[in-house]
């Protein structure tokens, strides 16, 4: 499918910072309609350069040359093999990847695939190798595959894979660099088609080099108005260095003090934040009759919908959730349920989630996760039963580690060698990135309160918070309505500034949440409303 135009070439008419999230961009006239310039989302940060390849190292100095000797070896034993057994194969073809060797074979008639497919161990024993796999038969062709480990293996670099014409040419919303199939073809996925992606494997097998090699390839292709990442990190250490990105591509809720997120109960404030993101873009498709995000934005640029109307241009947001059995373990139900609902429902308006974990087991990756991840990634296991909750088969306990994996996808089942990406790699990108311009202000997620009580009905003077008042003056005299400035001005925690801010609504003064948005001020004058505090407290 052709790339979402978000940019036009055509110079724009100036836009204030808060542009991307307020909706304050400039608008035309049904007169001026036809001449007016397509909106262009860059505009703010002109100037921004993509990262350039030479921050990634090399590693093609480091490839393997191929050992004719190995493999004809290898292919003389898996004939013997087969023959011990009394089976009689009529072809054989090798294909040579950068971690595993594909042996094709075809059987003779009258074999059964059972028979081969049950040798999976005894070629293993007779080769002296380490995961053998056995495909019988490969999809879409009328053929055996035995896949057997290469003794020196290849590093796939990610310099490799985003340098390749594929990745340079491909049009995607999202593409993502992943590594190199069997024979030695780059691959590229589109994370907004797949639409999330879920990641497991054992401790030390290339999860979190795989994390980033997402992420550095968002990064290599998405202007900073094009893209925001949403990062929660457990562990507090693997995705650290993508907070110096808190004004390009981070967004998290206005109270946080750090841009990644690790405290749980934060975790859970994100995740909910997120879901009236969601609902607050589905609203907006809604009353502009379009149907995804592309189509919404792609309107949006031609000026066919009018910001006063709280139309703006909405960014794809990407979440990444790297040790989620953490979080399962620690918050359960309460990480579990905004999760599915993201999963089930926040593809259409931009919003893809990538979820990894080192414990595959049914109790973290429940049925309603495993239903809306259709995407996933398999490194090496330990056992059969992992690899059947994760990929819905055998084969991820089969794997040699290091990047070796299976991307289940649409039914296919494909092997790659993962691409690498060193820590100082991401760091230089990170600091590439981060060294440029950014926005004023990060991408702010709308603010969430968990404590939001009933504002249907009117509120009894005795149950206000003992700073209602101060915070009614604060907000009034500023006319902006927002808690994240209660909670600065009066030093109080996110949770009180919040039930304030529901107390200020419940009473009058300002109107209601509007996603990212300040709220309405709905007294204009500090006189007129110490005279509506005296009339209500008296009340």
């Amino acid at each position: 499918p052709p790339e979402a135009t978000h940019a036009a070439s055509p110079p724009d008419l100036p836009t204030t910072p808060q542009s991307l999230r307020e909706g304050t961009h400039p608008v035309v006239t049904d007169d001026d309609e036809a001449d007016a310039e397509p909106y262009d989302p860059k505009k703010e940060l002109s100037r921004y350069k993509l990262p350039d390849i030479d921050l990634l190292h090399d590693y093609s100095e480091s490839q393997v040359e191929i050992d004719r000797a190995e493999l004809e070896m290898h292919k003389n034993q898996i004939i013997d093999t087969l023959l011990n057994y009394k089976i009689e194969i009529t072809k054989i073809r090798a294909t040579i990847g950068p971690t595993v060797t594909l042996f094709e074979i075809v059987p003779a008639p009258g074999i059964k695939i059972s028979r081969i497919r049950n040798l999976e161990d005894d070629i293993a024993l007779s080769m002296s190798a380490l995961g053998i796999r056995i495909i019988a038969p490969i999809p879409g062709k009328g053929t055996i595959g035995i896949e057997v480990p290469n003794k020196k293996k290849q590093i796939v670099g990610l310099r490799e894979v985003i340098a390749s014409d594929k990745f340079k040419q491909v049009k995607m919303d999202l593409p993502i660099a992943i590594g190199k199939t069997i024979s030695n073809e780059v691959f590229i996925a589109d994370l907004a088609k797949m639409p999330h992606l879920l990641i497991a494997g054992a401790t030390g097998q290339g999860k979190s080099v795989g994390i980033n090699s997402v992420l550095i390839s968002l990064l290599y292709r998405k202007h900073p108005s094009q893209l925001k990442l949403v990062l929660i990190d457990p562990k507090k250490v693997e995705l650290y260095p993508y907070g110096f990105l808190e004004n390009h591509f981070l967004a998290f809720l206005p109270e946080q003090t750090e841009p990644i997120v690790t405290d749980n109960n934060q975790v859970i404030y994100t995740l909910n934040s997120l879901c009236i993101e969601m609902d607050t873009r589905y609203e907006l498709l809604k009353r502009a009759k379009t149907r995804n995000l592309r189509e919404y934005n792609d309107k949006f640029t031609e000026r066919r919908l009018n910001p006063n109307d709280g139309h703006r241009f909405m960014p794809f947001i990407v979440l990444v959730i790297d040790e989620f059995a953490d979080l399962i373990l620690t918050a359960g139900r309460e990480v579990e349920q905004p999760l599915a609902r993201l999963a089930q429902l926040a593809r259409a308006v931009g919003i893809h989630l990538i979820i990894a974990t080192q414990r595959p087991s049914v109790n973290i990756i429940t049925g309603s996760i495993k239903a809306n991840f259709p995407a996933r990634i398999a490194f090496k296991v330990a056992s059969k039963v992992d690899s059947r909750t994760i990929l819905d088969g055998g084969g991820a306990d089969q794997l040699i580690g290091q990047g070796d994996m299976l991307l289940s996808v649409g039914g296919d089942m494909i092997r790659l060698q993962g691409a690498f990406v060193d820590t100082s790699e991401v760091e230089r990108v990170i600091d590439f990135i981060g060294q440029q311009q950014g926005f004023p202000e990060p991408y702010f997620l709308p603010e969430f309160n968990p404590d939001n009580p009933n504002s249907s009905g009117p509120l009894d003077p005795k149950d206000l918070d003992n700073l209602f008042s101060e915070a009614a003056r604060l907000v009034v005299s500023n006319q902006i309505g927002s808690t994240s400035m209660i909670q600065r001005r009066l030093k109080l925690g996110y949770n009180r500034a919040g039930r304030i801010m529901d107390q200020l609504e419940a009473m009058g003064i300002v109107g209601a949440n509007e996603g990212s948005k300040p709220r309405e001020v709905l007294i204009y004058d500090p006189s007129e409303l110490e005279r509506y505090l005296e009339e209500r407290m008296a009340g």
